[in-house]
This record gives structure tokens, sequence and C-alpha cells, in this order.
């Protein structure tokens, strides 16, 4: 089984790396960008009977090990069997 999992800043955190990024898109010319937040997907590849089964494990492991709670937020963006 396969599960995606994206972590992302808190909306209200500063995005040092998304701001740098946003004002380089402005340079080279790409209008129309108003904002970039960056953020970190995980591929996690594991064993489990059915999508029931995954996501607490999958949750689990993004809350004490992928994300810092404290100023990331993540989301299971996909289980595949």
């Amino acid at each position: 089984m396969k599960a995606l999992i994206h972590v992302t800043l808190k909306p209200d955190v500063l995005d040092p790396q998304g701001k740098a990024i946003g004002a380089a898109c402005g340079s080279l010319g790409y209008e129309g960008i108003r904002d970039v937040r960056q953020g970190k997907l995980f591929e996690v590849e594991l064993d489990a009977a059915d999508e029931a089964a995954a996501r607490p494990l999958l949750a689990e492991l993004a809350d004490k090990l992928l994300s810092n709670p404290v100023i990331e937020d993540y989301e299971i963006v996909s289980i595949e069997v």
C-alpha cells in the first residue's frame, strides 16, 4: 500500500522560503502569482490490511515524525492499495 502525506506550515506561520519563491516568480516575469507557500510531500509504503487500518497509522506517523504540530499541518492526500 502506498500513501502520500502533504505537510505545510500553518497559515499564520511566516514562510520565508515561499516568500522568496514568490519574489523570484515576479523577477522571472511570471505575473499574477499572489502568494507561494512551500511544503513537503512524503510518499510512504506500508503494509496494512486496508485504508481503514492504514489511516490511523499514517496520522500518527505524520503527527509524531513527519511534521512539527506546533507550526505545521498535514493532510493524508491519498492511500492506494
